[in-house]
């Protein structure tokens, strides 16, 4: 086959089918490709594979080709591409990386091999509106994707494409979206991937925290010894896991930071961090089994100044309240400190004076923080937002109706309080008259003993005079016994 016989042998013509047949086209190489699979020594050693991927990595790189551009009346790269075996895909994906190819054109192959290769990638969780609080057991996205009877071998080839994946990803923020990132992050902990990279898909999501929604962020919370799995006991644990949340906002506060000092982007991405968690709380707070300790550490996470209105943290808060009905008045108190009363709305603190399931301080400090915005606003030292007379007027009325609603309740809130305190000082007199009977009875007592060890009721008397001392004692004793039995 070779040129040593004849000139034009079958090796020479192979070489030039593959190079002006084979790679002129995308389709036809990645066919080649796939039927090198069962070939994989021979093909190796005759450089097919390696000439393959370099064939379509050039054209994905191309520098005049756009995502749009690379498909044909066959289909797209990207999903021909995603039917290789993984250790071909990593090959090319190495060769696009090396052209210096765009990184959305390598992120844009990622996802396609992804959602081929690993289920329950392409199905939206929807949280806990979808399923109620008994149930032992919630079927999400990721584990419907799986089936009953898969055996430990497709779990670790599920594990390899995992870590094969997440390990392909460029490192700018644009090659894949937040959402994207959440879904291997979730497909990581359910096939129990490596802790590295599990703290590496962590990070990648801090990085674009405030593009991701709250439905994205419901992270099913599964046992770690059993894959897939979740809790068979959801008395005892959360639904989802809270903790994998904290970590990313963690991760958020560090990268802020970090362009903070280098002065590359303001902090305006905290804006939407904060809504994106104030919503996030709002659901989990729907949880029967979070505890008050999860609820304020992730509540305060962000830094005061990340939020310019608590309104979601006031919802979130009461949501939490209503789903906790038993909860005592000091972990009602603990669980209000999270929330700043001046940075209320004015709808939201009308709703928070009339809310029973505020404690009574909260309550009060709402009236106050409204109270005192609102002389500050009559006084003008707030500035009108619009110069028209008309609507001056009319939010000046606005705000005089407003101010007399608050002090109408403030009115009520002080009876409440005066009646309470009448009725505490009732009990105090109450319990000192008690207090102050029981120990004369004492004082009595002590001195009726006292008494009665003295010489004068020690000493015989004889004759009549003992007689008469006797029948002055004997009453005397019948009273004290007759008043002992009595007061016992």
């Amino acid at each position: 086959m070779s040129e040593e016989l004849e000139d034009g042998n079958l090796m020479s013509k192979t070489e030039a089918f593959l190079t002006f047949v084979v790679l002129s086209s995308w389709k036809d190489t990645i066919t080649v490709l796939k039927s090198c699979e069962a070939l994989s020594p021979w093909a190796e050693n005759l450089q097919i594979i390696r000439i393959c991927c370099d064939s379509v990595a050039w054209k994905a790189s191309r520098e005049n080709s756009l995502m749009a551009d690379i498909v044909d009346e066959g289909g797209s790269l990207f999903d021909d591409v995603a039917t290789l075996r993984i250790d071909h895909f990593m090959r090319i994906i190495t060769a696009i990386r090396a052209k210096e190819a765009r990184p959305e054109i390598i992120g844009k192959c990622i996802m396609c091999y992804a959602a081929r290769w690993l289920p329950g990638m392409n199905i939206e969780s929807e949280g806990l509106r979808s399923y109620g609080y008994g149930k032992t057991e919630l079927q999400y996205s990721i584990l419907s994707g799986r089936n009953e009877d898969e055996g430990l071998g497709h779990n670790n080839e599920t594990k390899t494409i995992i870590e094969s994946l997440v390990s392909l990803l460029p490192p700018q923020r644009e090659a894949v979206p937040c959402k994207f990132l959440l879904k291997m992050l979730k497909m990581a902990i359910v096939y129990s991937a490596s802790p590295s990279l599990i703290v590496e898909l962590e990070k990648r999501v801090g990085l674009t925290l405030e593009n991701t929604s709250v439905n994205d962020l419901l992270i099913p919370n599964y046992k770690n010894e059993d894959q897939g799995k979740m809790i068979e006991q959801p008395g005892q644990h959360t639904m989802h896991n809270i903790d994998v949340v904290q970590r990313i906002v963690e991760y958020f506060l560090m990268h802020e930071q970090e362009q903070q000092q280098q002065q590359l982007q303001p902090m305006s991405a905290k804006s939407n961090v904060s809504k994106l968690m104030d919503n996030y709380l709002a659901e989990v707070s729907r949880d029967p089994n979070l505890s008050i300790t999860k609820f304020q550490v992730l509540a305060e996470a962000l830094p005061e100044n990340a939020r310019t209105c608590d309104d979601g943290l006031y919802r979130a808060i009461d949501t939490y309240l209503k789903t906790h009905p038993s909860l005592s008045e000091c972990n009602r108190k603990k669980l209000c400190k999270v929330m700043n009363c001046e940075k209320l709305s004015l709808e939201a603190s009308m709703h928070a004076a009339q809310n029973d399931r505020l404690p009574l301080r909260t309550v009060i400090q709402v009236l106050f923080s409204k109270q005192v915005k609102m002389r500050a606003a009559m006084r003008g030292k707030e500035p009108v937002a619009n110069g028209n007379h008309s609507e001056h007027e009319v939010s000046h009325k606005t705000t005089k109706t407003e101010i007399m609603t608050l002090k109408e309740e403030l009115e009520n809130v002080n009876a409440q309080m005066a009646k309470l305190q009448t009725d505490y000082s009732k009990l105090q007199y109450e319990y000192a008259k008690l207090n102050n009977k029981h120990r004369n009875f004492l004082g009595w007592s002590l001195s009726w003993k006292k008494i009665r060890k003295t010489a004068f009721f020690n000493r015989k008397i004889d004759g009549p005079e003992s007689s008469e001392a006797q029948q002055i004692s004997n009453p005397l004793a019948s009273k004290v016994n007759f008043r002992r039995q009595t007061m016992s």
